[in-house]
């Protein structure tokens, strides 16, 4: 604590999770650190198979393996720090590395919501306008999207963090969540935060919903480009392809949706930590397995991976 006038300011806080010391909760503390396996796991393996399996060198897998990396950071941002508050019952974060979580935690989310809109305008021009694909999705255009989601996040990020931090905070230091979320840390500032909660509401509703219309109306024109195909062979490949992309968006956009941009005075802590749980743990665990098991390219990938490593203990063995 460090003293400024007559207030004492809060120099750490203490998160107070998402489980209390209970066999219940143990038993739900051990299903999640099963997902955050999962999740390292399969993101770890789709980044692995698309770098080193040429069949995968497109631009839709270009952009799935930054959203791989984008999950395996954004899951690894909370979940340890989750599991050594749990497991020592302190839920102790400096001032410092609360800071840096809500930095890295919104850079990231400002990532996703941007890559998975530039991944929507990729499959709109794969299925539009297949011939001119490869020259309007070359690699340079490819790394400029990817450049621009991370610098839009970034900016997102830094701006919600120094905003965040310069409050004074007094009085309690417990946030009631498992991680340094604005809303919950904000209500422990001993100032009037009102102006700054209507900023933070507009610049979600403007990172959701801005990417959120380019991803609406690419599957739009999608919508119209494969009811006018004549082919009923390649119009279920058109939607195959773009169902894993869909169902991926509805799941992130729909958690963060409930959390960011619903009005305050409908929230409450309980609500807040089951749906936050959704968005930086169930759905990073579950995005490398919808694109998996509806993509015959990539269990090929994980096929052919698995038979060199087969062969290569073979050949070990004799």
């Amino acid at each position: 604590m460090e003293w400024s006038g007559n207030q004492t300011l809060i120099t750490h806080f203490i998160l107070l999770g998402l489980f209390t010391q209970t066999p219940l909760h143990f038993f739900l503390f051990s299903i999640i650190i099963i997902m955050f396996l999962v999740a390292l796991t399969g993101n770890g393996l789709m980044i692995l198979l698309i770098n080193i399996d040429s069949r995968l060198h497109s631009p839709m897998y270009f952009f799935l393996s930054w959203l791989s990396l984008m999950d395996l950071m954004l899951i690894s941002t909370i979940v340890p720090q989750m599991a050594v508050n749990f497991l020592s019952g302190k839920g102790y974060i400096t001032f410092t590395g609360c800071g840096l979580q809500i930095l890295f935690f919104f850079t990231l989310l400002g990532d996703e919501c941007f890559l998975l809109a530039f991944m929507a305008y990729d499959r709109f021009v794969a299925i539009s306008n297949p011939l001119r694909y490869s020259v309007i999705m070359n690699k340079r255009v490819c790394w400029i999207m990817v450049a621009f989601s991370w610098l839009f996040g970034l900016v997102d990020g830094l701006i919600q963090a120094v905003f965040t931090l310069h409050f004074p905070y007094c009085g309690s230091n417990k946030i009631d969540h498992f991680f340094c979320d604005i809303p919950a840390v904000l209500k422990l500032a001993c100032a009037d935060t009102s102006l700054y909660e209507s900023m933070i509401y507009v610049c979600c509703v403007l990172m959701l919903l801005l990417p959120f219309s380019v991803i609406s109306a690419s599957y739009i024109k999608i919508l119209v480009a494969v009811l006018q195909m004549h082919s009923t062979e390649g119009r279920q490949k058109a939607f195959t392809t773009c169902a894993s992309h869909m169902t991926v968006v509805t799941l992130f956009y729909g958690a963060a949706t409930v959390t960011y941009i619903r009005p305050q005075v409908y929230h409450s802590s309980k609500q807040d930590k089951v749906v936050s749980a959704f968005y930086t743990m169930i759905t990073p665990m579950l995005n490398p397995i919808i694109y998996s098991l509806r993509n015959k390219e990539v269990t090929g990938a994980l096929k052919k991976l698995l038979g060199r490593c087969s062969y290569g203990r073979t050949q070990n063995n004799n």
